[in-house]
């Protein structure tokens, strides 16, 4: 169907207020506000300009209401300058782009005023953010919730040096697995990336890679210029000679401009009559007008594509575009991180009938009267209704219950709480969704999948039990089910959880994802779990098996620095429980925690053991409990002249245990501090230090510092972790004690636990060794560890 002639003229405005407002918005960062510390600011003026009209077509046009949209990151500014001519942005903070508490680098969901869908920066990640959270919107109607809600497209903006990335290509793989719907993902094909231009014919390895992972491809090459030309006597020659021209070439006559392609074509085309005619027609400008006319430029062209998808199938449109256009520097290879100079800039101020001192008002330079495009923007189908939802929250048990066992692991426990959630119908099993990256089995999470089953669009039975093969596991699919199961890609399941994570302000729908994984697998997955943190998804890690305490399996499955990480990471908190009624307190706290406020609640990790240790025969009082969720409770407390206490996390309690019972039987005074987070603890003592600075004379105390408050000065403290020693080390700075911290460096070998316990230095003798070494001056044995 034609567009409107009146439509179309307004869209072409306002990308071109768009393209002003967002060049703008990084001159005025980078040459007038003064720069009171010398660094750069930046902004990324081309990478915005070649997805000016791209975004104006979406964000005016074609989005609807449920749409979501993950923008590249590049073009923060076109997204900022958008909201802001809809009113979701200021122009202080516009002023402040990059500023402190300005509009942000790259867009943020958690962080920037305007309504961002998907935080984008980590390039790549929020590209299969929409994958996965079009698989999450299918998860929540499959489970008959948000009926009246439409279903919505997720959009990706992709730079096409972004499809570099390999976690892309991961999420294609997972998304064709799951049957994935209502995704689009529009390549912005400039052809050219941070220091180069893009190698030639890349754009038919995408067609041919999506048409294989069953997506629509929709090439948007030409724009309406080139088709009218085309049409014209000569115009097929023409279309060749663009077709055949390398991108480096193209690229470098954009910038040379209209006599630069005059002269390549006459040169390499040769007098053939029309087409001499067609290009002698136009002017210099003109030419120059024709040539960078590319479909990813052409507001019509980009609305013809976007309104011509009439189905659900995921689509990949690649957009031939221009980095840079219609900026002094379009087309050259240097301009990714470019800014136009002053004088540049005052010329293009003239070219937009911008007047000085009206760089800021929405439509001037524009030929619409204001009223007119008032009228229109009130109108727009994506800006008529605020977009991000709220669910309430689902009510957590005061006790999480277990079945115990004498003997038992924190990993055992941890799929035992979970099927005894399973068996029964509370509204908080109903909302956990689990996922893993095959190791469902080998993480414990067995059981529950057995209950309430995987998750897929369609019903698909066990066929080893319908051919009656015995099997531990039962795990028919259905769309009922509650476990997602995902192939072995730690970023695919990061993602995943960044997309359930966020089901309540996305879809309407509270969700309580949990994930397992191995525990050295953390780091394989980092960049996406960081990105989940950042956008403030909310989800609960359960990794397992953890340390050297995976003896047998060495050092590429064992993990050493992921307490840190648990530390170290912000929107995340960190346990490591010995024993599983401490584990089974954790989760009632951390699932309430999972569904707090912004600033309050986060996303929770479990770094949990295959080792099965005694448990204790204890009751679960309110001061116990309070410990746990704090980070620390006394096990032994410590006597009045207390020379040494020892403090311990996780898998290593029947170490300190037994260490502990053999001093002592000569140091009655001596205590047992049990560590479930050291992240927790570590955050408590850096808030209330702040505090006390921030307010002299407020005595305030953190749960450590009261902890350690009894114990003499000269007691010293002996820290011991299956992991890296630093993670407890600081604890002697909280009251000045002397501290030997004992924990792995090293990669790991194979063995059995005593094996690698004596060899690492973390063992029961050890600790009596770094004990004694504190209480008598002399130095502790270190051990020599075979690397």
């Amino acid at each position: 169907m034609p567009i409107e002639p009146a439509r179309l003229d307004i869209l072409n405005a306002l990308t071109r207020k768009v393209l002003w407002l967002s060049s703008w918005t990084i001159h005025h960062a980078n040459h007038l506000r003064p720069n009171t510390d010398g660094l750069k600011v930046g902004g990324h003026q081309a990478s915005s300009a070649s997805l000016a009209t791209i975004m104006s077509a979406l964000y005016f046009s074609v989005l609807r209401p449920q749409d979501r949209v993950a923008v590249k990151p590049h073009a923060s500014p076109v997204f900022h300058a958008i909201q802001y001519l809809f009113g979701h942005q200021t122009r202080e903070k516009l002023e402040n782009f990059r500023g402190f508490k300005g509009a942000q680098s790259y867009p943020s969901r958690t962080k920037d005023v305007d309504d961002v869908d998907f935080s984008t920066g980590s390039v790549g990640l929020g590209v299969a953010q929409t994958l996965f959270a079009s698989l999450v919107q299918d998860y929540v109607k499959a489970h008959g919730w948000a009926k009246d809600r439409p279903e919505g497209r997720m959009i990706a903006l992709v730079g096409d040096a972004e499809m570099d990335e390999g976690n892309i290509f991961e999420a294609l793989l997972e998304g064709w697995k799951h049957g994935l719907r209502n995704t689009w993902w529009v390549v912005d094909y400039n052809r050219q990336s941070l220091d180069a231009v893009v190698r030639e014919g890349l754009w038919e390895k995408f067609e041919s890679m999506f048409r294989n992972f069953g997506w629509d491809v929709v090439i948007v090459k030409y724009g309406s210029l080139m088709r009218e030309a085309f049409a014209e006597p000569g115009g097929e020659a023409l279309r060749k000679w663009i077709d055949a021209c390398p991108n480096q070439l193209y690229a470098a006559l954009c910038f040379q401009g209209g006599a630069a392609f005059r002269k390549h074509l006459r040169d390499e085309i040769g007098d053939q009559g029309p087409v001499t005619k067609l290009i002698d027609r136009r002017s210099d400008d003109e030419l120059l007008a024709l040539m960078s006319n590319l479909g990813g430029h052409d507001m019509a062209s980009m609305l013809e594509a976007f309104e011509s998808i009439d189905h659900d199938r995921p689509v990949c449109f690649i957009a031939y575009t221009i980095k840079g256009v219609g900026l002094p520097f379009q087309g050259h290879k240097d301009n990714h991180a470019g800014l136009m100079t002053v004088a540049q800039m005052e010329k293009w101020r003239a070219a937009q009938n911008i007047r000085p001192g009206h760089e800021w008002d929405k439509f001037e330079g524009l030929p619409q009267q204001p009223a007119e495009i008032e009228a229109f923007l009130s109108k727009v189908a994506f800006n008529r209704e605020g977009r991000r939802l709220s669910a309430p929250e689902i009510a957590v048990p005061e006790r999480l219950t277990f079945s115990p066992s004498a003997q038992m692991s924190t990993q055992q426990g941890f799929g035992l709480l979970l099927n005894e959630l399973a068996r029964g119908d509370s509204r908080l099993a109903e909302r956990i969704v689990t996922a893993s990256p095959d190791v469902t089995v080998s993480t414990n999470l067995g059981a529950w999948v057995n209950r309430r089953g995987l998750f897929a669009r369609a019903e698909k039975a066990d066929l080893f039990r319908s051919e009656k093969i015995p099997s531990t596991f039962n795990w028919d699919a259905s769309p009922k089910g509650q476990h997602i199961e995902l192939g072995i890609a730690e970023m695919n399941l990061f993602i995943l959880m960044s997309a359930l994570g966020l089901s309540h302000a996305i879809n309407g729908e509270r969700l309580l994802p949990v994930a397992t994984l191995y525990d050295p697998f953390i780091e394989r997955g980092l960049d996406a779990l960081n990105y989940a943190c950042y956008q403030d998804a909310r989800f609960m890690v359960a990794a397992t098996p953890s340390g050297i305490t995976l003896a047998p399996e060495g050092g590429a499955h064992q993990s050493i620095a992921t307490p840190l990480i648990g530390m170290a990471q912000d929107g995340l908190a960190s346990f490591e429980p010995a024993f599983v009624d401490e584990l089974a307190v954790i989760m009632g706290w951390g699932f309430r925690h999972m569904q707090r406020e912004t600033g309050e609640g986060g996303s929770v990790y479990l770094r949990l053991t295959t080792r099965s240790i005694d448990q204790p025969q204890r009751i679960m009082s309110g001061e116990l409990e309070t410990g746990i969720t704090e980070g620390a409770y006394w096990l032994r407390k410590p006597g009045p002249n207390a020379e040494v206490v020892i403090a311990y996390t996780g898998a290593v309690a029947p170490e300190a245990i037994e260490a502990v019972g053999l001093l002592g039987e000569s140091r009655r005074d001596i205590g047992l501090l049990a560590i479930t987070s050291a992240d927790r603890l570590h955050a408590g003592w850096t808030a209330a230090r702040a505090l006390r600075r921030d307010r002299r004379g407020v005595a305030h105390l953190s749960h450590i510092e009261k902890l350690l408050a009894p114990l003499p000065r000269d007691c010293g403290l002996v820290t011991v972790i299956d992991g890296h020693p630093s993670a407890l080390a600081w604890l002697g700075g909280v009251r000045g004690h002397r501290v030997e911290a004992l924990g792995v460096e090293h990669f790991g070998q194979t063995g059995t636990i005593d094996d690698l316990y004596r060899h690492y230095g973390i063992d029961a003798n050890a600790i009596i060794d770094a004990a004694e070494s504190l209480t008598s001056g002399a130095p502790v044995r270190h051990r020599k560890l075979a690397v």
